[in-house]
Parts: C-alpha cells; sequence; structure tokens
C-alpha cells in the first residue's frame, strides 16, 4: 500500500532547499548524515537551484543563506561538490549561492592550506 521511497527524490530535497524551515533543515541535516544520500542531496540542491534561476524574481539574500547555512553544516566529504553546483553556472542564482558558501568558509575547513 504505502511503501515509502528509501531515498528522497531530488524535487522533494529542492523544495526542503526552498523552504528552508527548521523542519525542513533538519531533513538536510539528517540527508548530510549518510554518505548514501550525497548524490540525492546534490540533484537536489541543483534542482533548486535552477527553478530559481528560471523564476521571474530572484531571492539572492535568501540563496546567500542558503550556501552559508550548508558551507557551515555540511560535512568536509560534501564542500568540493558543494563548491562545484555553485560554480556550474554564472546565472545570478548560483553566484548568489557561491557568495554564501565562500563567506561560511567550508571549503576551507575541508581542505586546509598545506
Amino acid at each position: 500500500m504505502g511503501t515509502t521511497a528509501a531515498f528522497p527524490d531530488r524535487d522533494t530535497t529542492a523544495t526542503k532547499l526552498s523552504s528552508f524551515g527548521e523542519a525542513d533543515q533538519a531533513f538536510v541535516k539528517l540527508l548530510m548524515e549518510n554518505p548514501e544520500q550525497d548524490e540525492n542531496l546534490i540533484e537536489g540542491l541543483y534542482r533548486h537551484l535552477d527553478l530559481t534561476a528560471e523564476a521571474r524574481l530572484l531571492n539572492s539574500l535568501k540563496l546567500e543563506k542558503l550556501g552559508q547555512w550548508l558551507g557551515n553544516e555540511a560535512p568536509a566529504r560534501l564542500q568540493m561538490r558543494l563548491m562545484e553546483a555553485a560554480r556550474s553556472s554564472q546565472h545570478p542564482a548560483y553566484q548568489a549561492f557561491r557568495a554564501g558558501l565562500t563567506k561560511s568558509g567550508g571549503l576551507e575547513r575541508a581542505l586546509p592550506k598545506a
């Protein structure tokens, strides 16, 4: 009857990243705890950024805050992939997300200079 999917799809993850209330943040933190969920998280992030880039209005502050939150909360294994996603387009939505990631310093913590 009501079988639950083992992994959330990219649209569900994108929706959680879009609304990003406390419950959504808890959902994303749970995804980040399990390395098997990394692909779902990244695919959801790409979906969210693509949908935001297509929107009529761009809330760059919200995207920057999302980038900063993810940069601070994501484990080291995800930091490079988050930055790759942020750099995958020159659209202002991606640039705002990248600005937040950069402010968080997550990539520098994950890959310290020798």
